[in-house]
Parts: C-alpha cells; sequence; structure tokens
C-alpha cells in the first residue's frame, strides 16, 4: 500500500538530558522536525533547561520513498545567534506499519557525542494491517487424510482386556484337569536317597578283646632268658681270622 499524500500525525512531547550551553542562567530550548520540503518549529520552552517540555502537534505529508525525519534542537538566545544542541534522525518503519510509536529518540552534537533526547509520538491513521493468507479451495496441497469410514469392510475385532481372575477360587478345586495322565505307583516315581547309606559294623567289635596279650618285656632281657628277636647264629662281631 503506497504511503503517497498520507497524514503522518507527530507529537513533540519534550526533551531529556539535553547539553547544557548557558553557564550562568537557565537555557531555552525549541525542536524543530524537517520532512522533504516541510519545516516544523515548536514555541521556545524559556527557562526550560535540559528537560524542556512542549506538547506540541503537526501533520506531515508523507511522500513515498522517504521514511525519515530529521529533528534538531536548539537554545534560543536574544542577543547572539542561537545555540545548535544536537540533531538526529527519526525513522518511520514502526508507525507506519504499526499505526503507533513513542519512542525516545537521541540526538548528537557536530562532533558525534551524545546530546539528550526527544520524545515523540507518532500516529498513522492508514496503517497497514497483516493480510490472512487466503484458503485454498483444494486440499491438493495438503498430506492425504485417511479413508473414511465403511462399515462394510471386515475390520479386525477391537481389543478386550483379559479377564479378571477370582483369587478366591484358585487354584480350581478339580487339579490337575481331566484327561491329564496320572502316575499308576507314585513310588515308582520316588528318587533314590543319593549317596546310599553305608553298611553298619561295629568297630572294634567287642570291647574289651577276648585275647590276651603278653606284657611287654624288659629290655634289655635278663640273662638266662632268650632275646627277642633271638640272636643272628655267629658271634658278632665275628673273631678275626
Amino acid at each position: 500500500m503506497s504511503i503517497q499524500g498520507q497524514l503522518l500525525e507527530v507529537t513533540v512531547v519534550g526533551c531529556n538530558k539535553l547539553k547544557d550551553t548557558e553557564w550562568i542562567s537557565r537555557q531555552d530550548p525549541y525542536v524543530i522536525l524537517e520532512y522533504a520540503t516541510t519545516k516544523f518549529r515548536t514555541r521556545t520552552c524559556t527557562d526550560g533547561g535540559r528537560n524542556p517540555s512542549f506538547q506540541e502537534k503537526t501533520a506531515l505529508s508523507l511522500i513515498e520513498g522517504l521514511r525519515e525525519i530529521s529533528v534538531s534542537v536548539w537554545n534560543s538566545n536574544t542577543v547572539s545567534h542561537d545555540d545548535f544542541i544536537g540533531s538526529g534522525r527519526v525513522q518511520l518503519s514502526k508507525a507506519l506499519a504499526e499505526g503507533y510509536d513513542d519512542s525516545c529518540w537521541s540526538i548528537q552534537s557536530r562532533s558525534g557525542r551524545y546530546s539528550g533526547e526527544v520524545k515523540l509520538i507518532m500516529h498513522y491513521a492508514n496503517a497497514r494491517k497483516a493480510e490472512k493468507p487466503a484458503k485454498s479451495a483444494t486440499p491438493s496441497s495438503y498430506a492425504p487424510t485417511a479413508p473414511p469410514y465403511n462399515p462394510a469392510l471386515q475390520y479386525a475385532p477391537p481389543y478386550m482386556p483379559p479377564k479378571a481372575v477370582d483369587s478366591s477360587s484358585y487354584p480350581p478345586a478339580a487339579y490337575p484337569p481331566a484327561g491329564y495322565p496320572l502316575v499308576a505307583d507314585p513310588a515308582l516315581y520316588q528318587p533314590a536317597i543319593y549317596p546310599p547309606p553305608l553298611l553298619q559294623q561295629q568297630y572294634p567289635p567287642t570291647y574289651p578283646p577276648t585275647q590276651t596279650y603278653l606284657p611287654p618285656q624288659p629290655y634289655p632281657p635278663p640273662p638266662g632268658q632268650p632275646c627277642y628277636p633271638p640272636a643272628y647264629p655267629g658271634v658278632y662281631p665275628p673273631p678275626p681270622y
């Protein structure tokens, strides 16, 4: 949408933290707006100092391709030339897109130093509204949908949860069930005892023993009694030849 010839309402609210160009008295600032060949000057705020207030409104006729306003602040003098405080540029993109902008715009001195801020309120009645995307008549650009439900077709049966088991009747009375082969002789299926028990025997057979034992002989044996073990035949040591 073209902005040629449309009106933009601009309100100069005031300034904040301006550079003070006076040494003794308070400065008397004013604001100048320039847009193409249009020039607007506010009244002089006498003794406004560093934070003057204006609250003055003007209307600018917009030009296609020009979307910024030049703003400058001056200190009015009665004897000498007015003192330049600072200047800057105001962008109109937000006001033209949203219809409203109340931002503060910083200004700079000729040396590029910060010289304060200018408070502006801009209102644009013919702000372009976002257009909603048109809906397509044919759903060809969308993903295919599922086929409609047809009761004539055979579908899988719905899932049925398992029935709850009554714990009071578990296990059933008839167990094992009928038809299950029964054991003919349960003794045949009993496992053998491992390891097999050893034969019990008495050890020693009887106590005290019935056989008598001779008491031990004194050593060396007394003379006249045969020695045990018997002496080796011959004389030891053997006589020399």
